[in-house]
């Protein structure tokens, strides 16, 4: 699962996409619970410890991790 840094470390600046290199970040590399969260898209309010939620801006770059 890994840690809030870590996983900030990671995407931190970076659009999600189909392959790794310095901009983007695969979205198949994610942990299997994940989410993406973009602005105003609807959003569950269940509590998942080990789920990843991944905050994208409007052009996709990710601005915020945490877990929950």
């Amino acid at each position: 699962m890994g840690d809030k840094p870590e996983w900030i470390n990671k995407l931190m600046g970076k659009t999600i996409s189909d392959t790794t290199n310095e901009t983007c970040f695969a979205k198949k590399d994610l942990p299997p619970s994940h989410r993406i969260l973009k602005p105003g898209y609807a959003q569950t309010e269940d509590y998942k410890p080990e789920r990843l939620n991944v905050y994208v801006n409007d052009d996709g770059t990710v601005h915020d991790v945490n877990f929950g």
